[in-house]
């Protein structure tokens, strides 16, 4: 992008409204000049896009905010960056296990470069990542008197701590030692739980592969199970969402890895978090045309309830992650008749001028397509977000010092105790 740009333009590529422009102007985040006519602000065009490619400048922290330094995820206008690099292109060329390593180590992933087409993965992946025996074994126990029919993000949270039990070496923080430890947690939160198909991967082939056949009764499409990869990646983080926060917290205090993982479990399972993708897909599942879309909708409104899946807190004008993720399906699927009822529930939105979709909406449309059981979407969200959790971990395995939040007391006025020589 080069030369100079106009104001709707450069807010346009931002995300933030024109007067947000002139706020970075004043800060000296933004240059700007008149235009020739004297009625108009250009902006210098190469300037809006490094800054919308390395998110917008930090604010101080508002209310109810924790502000922590981290290396590893930068929140664009519509994405995020892991390490500098693109998200979306991420997922578009790398594996699954190259984006974790890169977000643990901040090591060049190998593989190539340009993305290599929805139904090809850059590599198989998967080497190296190993479930302990043992541990896997003692997880499928524990789940011996769930009930059949629980989500799968219930079970994963007994799994994450059954798998601690078994491993003798979790307290070990050093970094090499924990990417160890994360490989191995990831792969045995996945081989633990119940297999929907009726022939397993393996344990060797990629993480995603091995993840479709606890979620689908069918053998995975090639294009849609690239899909399904490029969600893990478009997932594996996102800055300091409340999840992540936890994991933090639990790692500041030099809990083990398990540990910060079961912390994010907890949060993920909120319907407000890693959760939402669940009310997606209830809302898609009561769709079979356009007049049901708009009932659905409709219906949810009336009763002062958020349209699941619509609208994000960080990016008002658009998730790109979902836009990605949907042209993705769109490709692996034409036609299917689940993509119509998504469209259609679009259409209605976009009627009531609803938020734009979100990522949420995107892995309930990949879960419609692809046959995905109940609540697939929460457990591919929590499987990838265990890199992310423990990315941040082993920066908090670095410091030294706790998280810990202060409160703003606004309770009843504190007494001094009488006769005890405090002061009155």
């Amino acid at each position: 992008m080069d030369g100079w740009i106009d104001a709707a333009s450069a807010a346009e590529r931002l995300g933030v409204k024109p007067a947000t422009l002139y706020a970075y102007v004043s800060r000296g985040v933004l240059r700007r000049r008149h235009a020739p006519d004297g009625r108009r602000s250009l902006f210098d065009a190469a300037q809006v896009e490094e800054l919308a490619r390395r998110g917008r400048p930090r604010r101080p922290p508002g209310p109810g905010e924790l502000a922590i330094e981290s290396r590893i995820t930068a929140l664009g206008a519509d994405r995020p960056y892991y390490r500098g690099r693109d998200a979306l292109d991420l997922a578009g060329s790398m594996t699954f296990e190259q984006v974790a390593a890169w977000l643990w180590t901040g090591e060049e992933p190998s593989g190539p470069s340009e993305p290599s087409g929805p139904s090809e993965p850059s590599e198989p992946g998967g080497e190296g990542w190993r479930a302990d025996e043992e541990g896997v074994a003692a997880a499928v126990a524990a789940q011996s008197g769930l009930p059949a029919g629980m989500l799968p993000l219930d079970r994963l949270q007994l799994i994450a701590a059954a798998l601690a039990a078994t491993d003798p070496l979790r307290h070990r923080l050093d970094p090499g030692s924990v990417t160890t430890t994360a490989r191995a947690l990831a792969a045995g939160l996945v081989e633990a739980l119940p297999l929907a198909a009726p022939e397993p991967p393996g344990t060797e082939g990629p993480i995603a592969a091995r993840l479709w056949a606890r979620l689908c009764p069918q053998p995975p499409d090639p294009a849609l199970l690239r899909v399904f990869e490029a969600a893990m990646i478009l997932l594996a983080d996102h800055e300091l969402a409340a999840s992540t926060v936890a994991a933090r917290v639990a790692a500041s205090v030099r809990a083990d890895p398990y540990a910060v993982v079961v912390a994010g479990l907890g949060v993920a399972s909120g319907p407000l978090h890693g959760g939402a993708s669940y009310g997606a897909e209830r809302l898609l599942a009561e769709v079979a045309d356009a007049a049901s879309a708009s009932r659905a909708v409709g219906e949810r409104l009336r009763a002062g309830e958020r349209v699941p899946g619509l609208g994000h807190t960080v990016y008002a004008s658009g998730d790109g992650r979902c836009a990605f993720l949907l042209d993705l399906v769109r490709d692996a699927a034409p036609g299917h008749e689940r993509l119509a009822a998504a469209e259609a529930v679009l259409a209605a939105a976009r009627r009531r001028r609803l938020p734009p979709p979100n990522v949420d909406f995107a892995l309930a449309v990949l879960g419609a397509v692809a046959g995905l059981a109940p609540g697939s979407g929460e457990a591919i969200f929590a499987v990838a977000r265990t890199a992310g959790w423990l990315a941040h971990a082993l920066e908090e395995y670095e410091g030294s010092s706790p998280l810990r939040p202060r409160a703003v007391y606004t309770g009843t006025p504190v007494r001094a105790a009488e006769g005890r020589g405090y002061a009155r």
